[in-house]
């Protein structure tokens, strides 16, 4: 009977710790930002009376849970601690994470000295793809899902995706079966959908192409400009503001001094004014579809003076770098730029 009574009071000394233990992980798991019901119970690493009757093989195994409930915190916790990039999953979207649909199907006519042989998302920075680039910055801020309009040589842009893989691996190759095996790798864990949206189509009907990839708020891009942009800032202010759509007003220096003239009189002189500008980094919601009637509206012509007329579009001021690539002088100023540092890595 002694025994029995000794064993009783150790069974539920065993059962206060492992609850104690289970408080614990929630606490920690609190600590690092998830939620409660993002974690597996804790009921499967905690000890229980049944199993260990003694206090000594209770205190043991209480022991083997702490650390079981730790490395299951960390393995949960972990992308929520990379700079807070996966903040998206309590704020936008369907499956919790946000789009970005990038337009990348233009001729590129006025740096045709590249353009001849490739798509224009497809020159390169720094021996990479200017695409790259942009995908880097979402990327950098959480945004690993892109849908790629694809246009004017679309199929140089399929091929390097395709093989993305295979060009950033050590591989194996062997010749008689004709199999490859790859080995390390650096690849991004980035989901690339490519669209064909047609070589005449305007921007505008290009994302309309795309619109069955689309399930919730989305980003937009366009192909050709590189900018530091905080992205998540951004759609806050989107979210907030309740917009339609959402422009990253930018401000790009003059390339000529302004002159203000009174008569045969210099009044004002303003070296390389500035003013704001389209930066070509959006926020929209899937009403947008609604203002593009065909393939060939254009973005910047239709939807969006319509939404500017009717109080629908946001902006958000962005005073730090960006810069387009238009001319052939754009593309060789952004491979100065990269050798002296990058000033859009800052969101890598």
């Amino acid at each position: 009977m002694r025994n029995c009574l000794r064993r009783s009071a150790s069974a539920r000394n065993a059962e206060s710790h492992s609850a104690s233990a289970a408080s614990m992980y929630r606490k920690y798991c609190e600590n690092h930002i998830l939620s409660a019901k993002f974690l597996p119970s804790s009921r499967s690493c905690r000890p229980t009376c049944t199993q260990y009757p003694s206090v000594t093989a209770a205190k043991t195994a209480l022991t083997a849970s702490r650390t079981a409930s730790d490395a299951a915190a960390d393995r949960y916790t972990a992308p929520m601690r990379r700079a807070g990039r996966d903040w998206f999953i309590n704020i936008l979207g369907r499956s919790g994470a946000v789009k970005c649909v990038i337009l990348a199907g233009g001729l590129g006519t006025r740096i045709t000295e590249e353009t001849v042989f490739k798509p224009k998302p497809m020159i390169e920075i720094g021996g990479r793809p200017i695409l790259w680039h942009i995908m880097k910055t979402y990327a950098g801020q959480g945004v690993r899902d892109f849908v790629v309009c694809l246009g004017y040589k679309g199929h140089v842009i399929k091929e390097y995706f395709a093989n993305y893989r295979m060009h950033q691996s050590d591989i194996t190759v062997e010749l008689k079966s004709e199999t490859v095996r790859a080995h390390s790798s650096s690849a991004e864990d980035w989901t690339v959908t490519l669209v064909d949206t047609g070589e005449q189509t305007g921007t505008g009907g290009r994302i309309r192409r795309a619109k069955k990839h689309i399930d919730g708020t989305f980003c937009l891009a366009y192909g050709d400009g590189l900018c530091d942009v905080d992205i998540r800032a951004s759609v806050r202010a989107h979210k907030k503001s309740g917009k339609t759509g959402t422009v990253t007003a930018v401000r790009q220096p003059g390339r000529f001094g302004a002159l203000g003239v009174r008569g045969g009189t210099v009044a004002r002189f303003e070296e390389k004014p500035a003013g704001w500008i389209n930066g070509g980094y959006f926020v929209f919601e899937p009403e947008l579809l609604d203002f593009i009637r065909g393939d060939r509206t254009v973005l910047e012509r239709g939807p969006l003076p319509e939404l500017a007329a009717a109080g629908r579009l946001g902006a958000y001021r962005h005073p730090g770098f960006w810069q387009p690539m238009d001319t052939l002088r754009d593309k060789n100023l952004l491979e100065d730029l990269w050798r002296k540092g990058a000033p859009w890595k800052a969101r890598w």
